[in-house]
C-alpha cells in the first residue's frame, strides 16, 4: 500500500493557459455576434418607422376623401393628418408637406434612438424613397430595410 504522505494528487483547478483559451473564443464569438445584433436592432427600427409612414398615408387618403384636398386649407402647405413627433420608443419623427393634390411623408431619424441620418419617405402616387448614413440603407425606388440598399 502506498504511503499517503508521499502519493500523488493531481492539481485542481484550470491553468491560465486554458483560461486564455476560452477568453479568446469568447471574444472571437463576440465579434461576429455584436455587428450582426446591431444590424438586426437597426432593421427592425427600420421596418417599425416604415409601417408608421404607411399608416400615415392612409390617414393621409382618408383625409383627402373626406376633403378632396391634402391640405387643411385650400392652398396651403399643412397636411391634413398631423404631424407625428418621435414618442417615448418611436426611433421615427412622421412629418408631412403637401398641396391640394399633393404630398409627401417623411419618417426622420431620431438621433436619440440612434437613427440619425435615416429618412424615409412616401409620396400620393406610392413613390417611395429612402436615404441612410454613410449611403447605405439609400433607394430612390423604394424604402431599403438593408444596409446593400436593398429593398
Amino acid at each position: 500500500m502506498p504511503n499517503p504522505r508521499t502519493s500523488v494528487r493531481p492539481p485542481a483547478g484550470f491553468t491560465l493557459i486554458e483560461v486564455m483559451i476560452v477568453v479568446v473564443i469568447v471574444g472571437i464569438l463576440a465579434a461576429i455576434a455584436l455587428p450582426s445584433y446591431s444590424e438586426y436592432v437597426t432593421r427592425s427600427k427600420i421596418i417599425d418607422g416604415t409601417t408608421k409612414l404607411g399608416d400615415f398615408r392612409a390617414q393621409m387618403e382618408k383625409y383627402f376623401m373626406d376633403n378632396r384636398r391634402y391640405v387643411t386649407v385650400a392652398g396651403g402647405t399643412t397636411c391634413g393628418v398631423a404631424d407625428k413627433p418621435a414618442g417615448a420608443g418611436d426611433a421615427f419623427d412622421i412629418g408631412c408637406v403637401g398641396t391640394d393634390t399633393t404630398y409627401t411623408v417623411t419618417a426622420s431619424g431620431s438621433a436619440a434612438k440612434g437613427m440619425s441620418g435615416f429618412s424615409f419617405s412616401v409620396t400620393e402616387t406610392g413613390a417611395k424613397a429612402s436615404s441612410g448614413p454613410g449611403g447605405h440603407y439609400t433607394n430612390a425606388a423604394c424604402w431599403a430595410v438593408r444596409k446593400d440598399n436593398s429593398c
